[in-house]
């Protein structure tokens, strides 16, 4: 009894502390946008050059994923996820002491390299810590507390940045990292994956291919997508992957043993991750905007006219994480996507008609219900395919795959938003329709997973005869 009791205790730390890392990183994608005004007129910085302090954290955040994924499988995830919140909280430091909008730049750049370690070694603690049979409750708890993050950024960032001075929305990164840390180190047991030797040579080339696909997106409104700049950063992209899948079917030690991806569940569970994140990234970055040049609200105003979808992720979260130990995940993620699609919908629908909050009310609690039943799940799916030891992969797989989705949705939307006339026009109605139809791809991706086999009521794992 006493061995279960001090299971349980490791457990909600593990569960606790990987949420505080999940929840820095997820702040620092969104929170920047608030405060992008005040830093241009402090730092004396153009428009295109202020994207760049949102860029340079996604692209370094996106490109090394899967190395950092792998570097904790080897040299111990609690190690490693420490690492990552020492180099995201010393470059938050740095990010608040920026004087020139090149150091800011770098520093959002290094802060990228942390969250890059820290997202999936989250992920892999989690995953190592609970069994599959209890797993689902831990993640939609972790889940819940992400998304919250994410949606509540340009609350947070317009609050701080009304109340105090932009540099604090990366002050308070700083004490939260300093005390994680050794929290970190004294309740978390170290794990690692299966024992296998490092393949620099394919983490160097998938970082690539994933820089090049990025560049591209990120590029491709100021650029223009037929551009040579952008054109080339796909092809390279491309090319890059096709010879990362090459190398890997031949090393003796890959960094992604390609067998994963003829698990129908964990390819179906990536791209439902993918456009559930593409959807979600694209809604918060329209919406938050849509609340102050529509609405006339001040930033912390239009962040807490999120709060219909953001309350219902903190309370519907822990719920669907639940669900997904009782019914499995292929019906909340089909469902909660399909919710999502019509909550989009609706918001674009209403937007259009009234132009008055109280329409999108309704709506908004809608997709945010959507979104708190899929994003568990999904991530629980992609988890689950595969077995525990090979749990740090399935996190740096799925945290790569959600991190080109939102970079991609973001980027295609913002054209069509463009396109359409910004919010004088039709830019919003069709950005937000855009989401929904995101989310329906994503919840027909969702159709591909399959149920999990229970024996004697615990979860049997997909098992995988190439993680060894």
């Amino acid at each position: 009894m006493r061995s279960d009791v001090r299971s349980t205790r490791e457990q909600r730390w593990v569960l606790g502390l990987a949420s505080v890392g999940s929840v820095m990183v997820a702040l620092d994608v969104l929170v920047v946008a608030a405060a992008l005004t005040t830093i241009r007129a402090g730092l004396g910085a153009s428009p295109a050059q202020l994207e760049w302090t949102v860029n340079a954290y996604g692209l370094s955040f996106a490109m090394l994923l899967m190395t950092a994924a792998a570097i904790g499988d080897r040299w111990g995830r609690r190690r490693t996820y420490v690492g990552g919140l020492l180099i995201f909280t010393l470059a938050s430091g740095a990010c608040a002491l920026a004087t020139s909008l090149p150091w800011l730049i770098a520093a959002r750049a290094v802060q990228g390299v942390g969250a890059a370690v820290v997202m999936p070694l989250a992920m892999g603690l989690l995953g190592a810590a609970f069994p599959p049979e209890r797993r689902g409750r831990a993640i939609g708890v972790f889940s819940g507390v992400t998304g919250i993050a994410v949606l509540g950024g340009p609350m947070i960032g317009g609050a701080v940045t009304e109340g105090l001075a932009w540099q604090w929305i990366f002050w308070i990164n700083v004490p939260v990292g300093l005390i994680a840390i050794p929290l970190v180190l004294r309740n978390v047991r170290e794990s690692t994956g299966p024992s296998r030797r490092l393949d620099l040579a394919g983490a160097v080339v998938v970082s690539l291919a994933v820089l090049g696909l990025v560049w591209g997106i990120v590029n491709g409104e100021s650029a223009g997508w037929t551009s040579a700049e952008v054109l080339g950063s796909f092809a390279a992209g491309v090319v890059l992957l096709v010879a990362f899948g090459a190398w890997e079917g031949r090393s003796a030690h890959p960094m992604i043993p390609l067998g994963f991806f003829r698990d129908r569940t964990f390819t179906a569970a990536n791209a439902a991750g993918f456009f559930l994140s593409g959807a979600l990234f694209s809604a918060v970055f329209f919406l938050s905007q849509y609340m102050q040049a529509m609405l006339g609200s001040a930033p912390f105003a239009a962040g807490l006219q999120l709060l219909p979808w953001t309350a219902t992720l903190f309370l519907v979260g822990p719920v669907a994480g639940r669900l997904v130990d009782r019914v499995g995940e292929r019906p909340l993620v089909v469902i909660g996507l399909a919710f999502q699609a019509v909550g989009m919908f609706w918001v674009a629908g209403s937007a259009g008609n009234s132009g008055q909050y109280h329409a999108l009310v309704v709506p908004l609690v809608v997709t945010g219900c959507g979104v708190s039943l899929a994003m568990p799940a999904a991530q629980s799916a992609a988890m689950g395919a595969l077995p525990r030891e090979a749990v740090g992969i399935a996190s740096g797989v799925y945290s790569m795959t959600r991190q080109l989705g939102g970079a991609a949705g973001v980027a295609g939307l913002g054209s069509v938003f463009v396109s359409a006339g910004g919010y004088g026009g039709d830019g919003f109605t069709r950005a937000l329709a855009g989401c929904g139809v995101l989310s329906l791809l994503g919840a027909l991706a969702g159709l591909g997973i399959t149920a999990r086999r229970r024996t004697g009521g615990a979860v049997v794992p997909r098992a995988m005869e190439e993680v060894r």
